[in-house]
């Protein structure tokens, strides 16, 4: 590591001996490794399978320190959501009408269509394109409410064509988001249960009395959530296994520091194992970002959870030339990426990996949080590299169509024998060769 270092952010050079050790070492995270949760999950998940509702409201008065009695308490009425989002202040309410109506709009294009053509035989292949029947979805309740992440997970499911939704979310010790609650109501979210953690995965997964199974489970969670999800699928569809949020920045140092400071800023601030990296080739220019980073740290209201953040995962690194920022673009294959420079566009072909691209100096990541359309569900940890933004295609399916004419069946069926065979798979080769015209 560079002997350049603020009291709050690592310095790295590409060009130090040991940059490749220390970049492994920022970038390494498993959030499913722990015995001790997986051992917990695997208990959670059995109980709530055996006794159902039992189960999951003797683990949410547990862990979210409430004392219900029953189900009936735990779901909250379509009603409660209405008027949640009726109360809110009308700044808030057109606000979040706003975000719902071009998150909308955008995954609207994403639709894909059934398909067919026919063959001269008149055999016809094709592929149809259904929507789930349920989905189920994860909001996160604690440190902070997410009412943006009810829109991002449930609009692209109605766009979808799921028929219904069903969302969980905790509240510990009873405290409860209107923000939320308002979110699902505008995005149509058909159940909506007060609770959390692997319990909540056990029960959309298995389903309950009370809670429906789903077809797939969708949202981020802490390391309860993402072991349950990983441990139920197959059970059900998941989206991903979501790590900490992660920002990687590229200036070319013509941005105006406090600007990128506070860009990384908004991603370290959701927990201490969220990651925010710089990257840029002018020296003087990381300086500047280190100094902005020191000064403006007091003022936020989290300065706590964002200095731990920074120390711990976030660096400040200087590369050799714009080659060299886009070798380490794909090699992180951040979740969010700010090309914070001039002519942005003439880089979007070099870059492989990434969950999302922010062009421009005038692109704050924290626009696609909340309201710029795109889908903030985003693949972290470097999963970038085989993985895609949550969109309308995760909750649909496609099945493939195959009618073939008498003429089809023969002519295919001669090839399928020979291959059957070959295979040592004789009755499908004669299922084959019963089709075939003499």
């Amino acid at each position: 590591m560079s002997s350049a270092s603020t009291a709050t952010i690592s310095r790295l050079s590409t060009l130090d001996a040991t940059f490749d050790q220390h970049l492994g070492a920022l970038l390494d995270w498993e959030g499913v490794s722990d015995s001790a949760v997986q051992s917990r999950v695997d208990e959670i998940l059995s109980d709530v399978k055996k006794r159902g509702d039992a189960a999951v409201i003797e683990a949410t008065n547990r862990f979210d320190r409430l004392s219900v009695e029953g189900m009936e308490e735990l779901r909250l009425k379509p009603e409660q959501l209405k008027q949640a989002f009726d109360n809110l202040p009308a700044e808030q309410r057109d606000a979040l009408a706003s975000a719902a109506e071009r998150i909308r709009l955008y995954h609207e294009r994403q639709k894909p269509t059934s398909w067919q053509y026919e063959e001269a035989d008149g055999t016809v292949l094709g592929q149809q394109v259904t929507a789930l029947d349920r989905a189920g979805i994860y909001v996160p309740g604690g440190k902070a409410a997410y009412p943006s992440s009810v829109l991002m997970n449930a609009i692209p499911a109605h766009v979808a064509g799921v028929r219904e939704i069903v969302m969980v979310v905790p509240t510990p010790d009873g405290v409860v988001n209107e923000l939320v609650l308002a979110a699902a109501h505008l995005a149509g979210v058909d159940y909506v249960f007060t609770i959390g953690g692997a319990q909540a995965i056990a029960a959309m997964a298995y389903g309950t009395e009370t809670v429906p199974r789903v077809d797939k489970i969708v949202g981020p969670g802490n390391i309860y959530v993402a072991t349950a999800k990983r441990a139920v699928f197959g059970q059900v569809g998941i989206d991903m296994i979501a790590g900490p949020s992660e920002i990687l920045v590229v200036s070319d140092g013509q941005t105006d520091p406090d600007w990128l400071a506070m860009d990384l800023f908004s991603q370290a601030e959701h927990d201490e194992d969220a990651q925010a990296i710089l990257v840029s080739w002018d020296s003087a220019h990381l300086d500047a970002v280190a100094a902005s980073i020191e000064r403006l740290l007091p003022t936020l209201d989290r300065e706590a959870i964002v200095r731990e953040s920074l120390s711990r995962r976030g660096a400040l690194i200087l590369c050799q030339d714009k080659a060299d920022a886009i070798a380490m673009i794909n090699r992180i294959a951040p979740e969010h990426l700010e090309l914070s420079v001039e002519a942005p566009d003439t880089w979007l072909g070099e870059v492989r990996h990434a969950g999302a691209i922010f062009m421009g100096r005038y692109t704050a990541e924290a626009l696609g949080d909340y309201c710029a359309g795109p889908n903030h569900v985003l693949p972290t940890s470097g999963t970038a590299r085989f993985s895609s933004p949550l969109g309308v295609y995760d909750f649909q399916k496609r099945s493939s169509i195959i009618h073939c004419s008498s003429e089809g069946a023969s002519e295919l069926g001669k090839v399928a024998s020979v291959l059957a065979r070959g295979e040592s798979l004789t009755a499908h080769a004669r299922s084959a060769e019963y089709r075939i015209r003499n």
